[in-house]
């Protein structure tokens, strides 16, 4: 099979400035997503009241302690319809790859 030779210059200035696009680029995507868990965070006490654990904490109680969890589609649905400042993002479902008793699977679940 023949190696593939890359062009990319990593001390070029355009390196430097898709790096820092990029990594801006990253940083607004974590922001929203902070925002979806600070707004979620807020039911806390109506969930408490109810007796009841917020979704994500269920979540947590599923997958295996300090296995790694890569969520999928945070941001679906990202400011349409009704959703004007983007804090209905993700449609109320949390959906990822992580570990249940050491095996690798796909969780979804209703936030």
């Amino acid at each position: 099979m023949p190696v593939i030779q890359s062009q990319l210059d990593p001390h070029s200035e355009q390196f430097a400035q898709n790096r820092a696009a990029m990594l801006n680029a990253v940083e607004q995507v974590r922001t929203l997503e902070q925002n979806l868990l600070t707004k979620a965070a807020e039911a806390k006490p109506k969930f408490e009241k109810r007796g009841q654990v917020l979704p994500r904490e269920r979540l947590n109680l599923l997958l295996d302690p300090g296995a790694p969890f890569l969520e999928l589609a945070s941001l679906a649905g990202y400011k349409l319809h009704d959703d004007k400042d983007g804090s209905s993002a993700g449609g109320g479902l949390i959906a990822g790859i992580g570990y249940v008793a050491g095996v690798r699977v796909l969780v979804v679940g209703r936030g």
